[in-house]
């Protein structure tokens, strides 16, 4: 690590850019304390103004990160609180990929990974990444080089191939973890076979950030990490009360710090105050959507680049997502987490991961979600990049019928790439959808 580099990361991300983004906090809870939201949707909840610092503040911290503190990208199913407890900065180019996404970014940077030869029949976010990778702008202004790659499997092989490209483009170590898939229940021997690859892991992003792990602080990293999970499905528990307080739409973006900002206090403390707000919001009976009728349940990533008109087509129409299976994946696993035996843990948690389980297994998730969050019906978004995802839905949506007598629409659509959707076709498709369930 560089001296100079450590100096200005301590000057411009806990010095002065530390002071900005307390200041655009201070103005934005201003802002949201006179709010009072629209003819359809209440006010977002108050901590909102916090949720952009965070981000923000993540961003800024990875802009001066090269040469201060190790970096590390990383899928977003791989265990990162070894990494977070070395002191690494843990880049997501998934959730980078969802902030280009909303920023109607991605599209142009899709575009110039496929100049260079990608297909456009990759994922979505590969592709944004990669023409970042290229020379692209971004949103966040920068990213740092990586000093290592960690890829898991558990959420896809794409992310095999994604990896090796960035490892060939920085000439960074690539570690992977591969997991086998689970069908049944994880077995003994699955379980010590995943453990041994984070192992392997440790001792790799030990000798890159020139530091040994200190068991302890991998202990204080665990616990953070599952109380802020465990808060995380409580969060999410809230939109059970009818009306709900708090839609799948607000999820998408309100889990950004559980997804990238494991393992710190201030994500535990973020989300102690959104579940407190929202569920004062709940007893006080204030509606995410004012004129709540229908309840969805949403299946696979969101639809970035079209979140608030979707948001706003389906409030018109009295509909509110109160689940989702990919907001729910980050809140599922805590009682599979033991912070005292972090690496077995682990190895049992990232193990366990939606994408990693049979389809039989998500067909229960959802069922749960319909039958628990009261749902009138299921939107099954079947993504053209994420084909693990999306597997299966046609029969999942039989089956939900069959069993539940719950409807279920399936909507082509792609999470990143503008190009692969239809506003009209989408449309037209909920609105009878929604006709059918009296909306």
């Amino acid at each position: 690590m560089n001296i100079l580099a450590k100096a200005r990361y301590e000057l411009m991300v806990n010095g002065v850019g530390r002071a900005l983004l307390s200041l655009e906090r201070w103005r934005n809870r201003r802002k949201l304390a006179g709010a009072k939201g629209d003819e359809l949707f209440s006010p977002p909840p108050e901590c909102s103004a916090w949720l952009k610092q965070l981000i923000a503040g993540h961003y800024l911290a990875g802009r001066y990160a090269e040469g201060a503190r190790p970096v590390a990208w990383v899928t977003s199913g791989a265990p990162v609180e070894f990494l977070v407890a070395l002191g690494y900065y843990v880049l997501y180019p998934e959730n980078h990929g969802a902030v280009c996404g909303i920023r109607r970014t991605a599209e142009s940077l899709c575009q110039r990974a496929e100049e260079e030869g990608f297909s456009q029949d990759i994922c979505s976010y590969a592709r944004t990444d990669f023409g970042t990778m290229l020379g692209g702008r971004t949103p966040v202004g920068r990213l740092p080089r990586p000093d290592l790659l960690l890829c898991c499997t558990n959420i896809c092989q794409t992310v095999l191939y994604w990896y090796t490209v960035l490892a060939d483009h920085f000439g960074a170590k690539l570690v992977v973890i591969d997991t086998p898939f689970l069908y049944e229940q994880a077995t003994e021997h699955q379980l010590r076979f995943v453990q041994k690859q984070i192992e392997h892991a440790i001792v790799e992003a030990e000798r890159i950030a020139c530091r040994s792990l200190a068991p302890s602080k991998l202990v204080e990293v665990a616990r953070l990490s599952q109380r802020a999970v465990e808060l995380w499905a409580r969060v999410l528990g809230t939109a059970r009360h009818k009306p709900a307080p708090f839609t799948a739409f607000d999820a998408f973006i309100h889990m950004a710090p559980i997804v990238e900002m494991r393992g710190y206090g201030y994500t535990v403390r973020y989300y102690e105050t959104l579940l407190e707000q929202l569920e004062r919001r709940a007893n006080d009976g204030i509606a995410a959507v004012r004129n709540e009728r229908i309840r969805l349940v949403w299946d696979n990533l969101p639809i970035w680049f079209r979140m608030r008109r979707l948001s706003r087509f389906l409030a018109e129409r009295g509909a509110a997502l109160v689940a989702s299976t990919y907001t729910n994946a980050w809140g599922e696993l805590a009682g599979l987490m033991d912070p005292e035996r972090p690496l077995e843990s682990a190895a049992r948690v990232y193990l366990h991961p939606i994408l990693n389980r049979s389809t039989a297994q998500k067909l229960d998730v959802m069922e749960k979600l319909a039958r628990d969050w009261a749902a009138d019906g299921v939107l099954l978004h079947s993504d053209r990049s994420c084909k693990p995802y999306s597997i299966g839905q046609l029969d999942q949506q039989r089956r939900l019928r069959d069993r539940l007598g719950i409807p279920a629409l399936v909507l082509d659509a792609d999470h990143n790439d503008p190009r692969s959707y239809s506003d009209a076709q989408a449309e037209s498709r909920l609105q009878a959808f929604l006709e059918m369930l009296g909306g």
